[in-house]
C-alpha cells in the first residue's frame, strides 16, 4: 500500500512540477528567522528543500504546499526522496 501511495505522489508531483507553490517552515540559520518563499515552481521547491541545509537553512519543519486543496503537503523527507529519484527531471518544463 505504501508503494502505491508513493507512486501516486510521484505521478502527481511530476505532472505538476512546473506549478507555482509556496514553502513554509524554512529557518535561516544566520538570522534564526523563518523565511517565506513563494511563488516558486514545484520542481525547484523540491530541489531547494532537498539541498537547503548546505545553503544555511533548517528545513526540518518545511512544508511545500501544491495542488488542489486537500492535497497533502510535501515534507523534507518527501523532497529528499523525490529529488534523489527524479533529480533534474523535476526542473524540466
Amino acid at each position: 500500500m505504501l508503494l502505491a501511495l508513493d507512486d501516486a505522489i510521484s505521478s502527481a508531483v511530476l505532472a505538476d512540477r512546473g506549478a507555482d507553490v509556496e514553502i513554509f517552515g524554512i529557518i535561516d540559520l544566520a538570522s534564526k528567522i523563518e523565511t517565506r518563499m513563494g511563488p516558486i515552481s514545484l520542481g525547484r521547491a523540491i530541489q531547494f528543500v532537498a539541498n537547503a541545509s548546505v545553503l544555511g537553512y533548517d528545513v526540518r519543519g518545511a512544508m511545500v504546499l501544491y495542488g488542489l486543496p486537500r492535497t497533502p503537503s510535501l515534507r523534507k523527507w518527501d523532497c529528499d526522496r523525490l529529488w534523489a529519484q527524479y533529480g533534474g527531471a523535476l526542473l524540466q518544463p
